[in-house]
């Protein structure tokens, strides 16, 4: 069972490995980004309960202020419609500082990893197996040596390139912030 970390590859993986699956989820974003409570509480026990055996969970994590850049860089789209959620006209330090912001504003609302992955009693961490986003090859591996095939990774959902700077002292402000996704990133062996 993969859970689809937002902007960790999760469209690409599903474009491969979507038709062998038994239950794919696709829409809506919200079940497609099911994160790891919701997959411990409700959906691994029913589904333990329906194969008659358990399910090993995988996810990816990405650098996190690499992930952040993926949400400002996505928000550039053309096809974005949603006008409290595009980032043109803005620069990467200026959606930082909206992510930052306390309360946080509505165009850089999108969470965090540490988050969308902890598990029950604030388990840091609700799945059985969690790869780093920049060794995908990693992933992939671990994914061809469990099915037995061949997996090609198409480009998909790619976000157009955009600004990537950021001040010293604004990039030191975001690592405090995201601590947690530090501390589970850095965990990874």
């Amino acid at each position: 069972m993969l859970l689809a970390t937002p902007k960790t590859g999760s469209t690409a993986i599903e474009a491969a490995l979507g038709s062998l699956a038994a239950l794919p989820v696709m829409q809506p974003a919200a079940l497609k980004h099911t994160d790891a409570r919701t997959w411990q509480r409700y959906l691994r026990p029913y589904l333990r309960e329906m194969a008659g055996g358990d399910f090993t969970a995988l996810a990816l994590i990405r650098e996190p202020v690499d992930w952040l850049g993926s949400w400002y860089r996505s928000r550039l789209r053309d096809d974005n419609l949603d006008m409290h959620a595009g980032t043109r006209g803005l620069s990467f330090a200026d959606f930082a500082e909206a992510y930052l912001h306390d309360p946080r504003h509505a165009l850089a609302d999108v969470g965090s990893q540490a988050d969308f992955l902890k598990g029950f009693d604030d388990a840091p961490c609700g799945v059985d197996r969690l790869f780093r986003y920049e060794d995908i090859g990693g992933f992939v591996a671990y994914l061809e040596d469990r099915l037995d095939f061949a997996i090609e990774l198409p480009k998909e959902n790619v976000s157009p390139e955009g600004d990537r700077d950021l001040p010293d002292a604004l990039r030191a402000r975001l690592a405090e912030r995201m601590a947690e996704d530090y501390a589970l990133y850095d965990s990874i062996a």
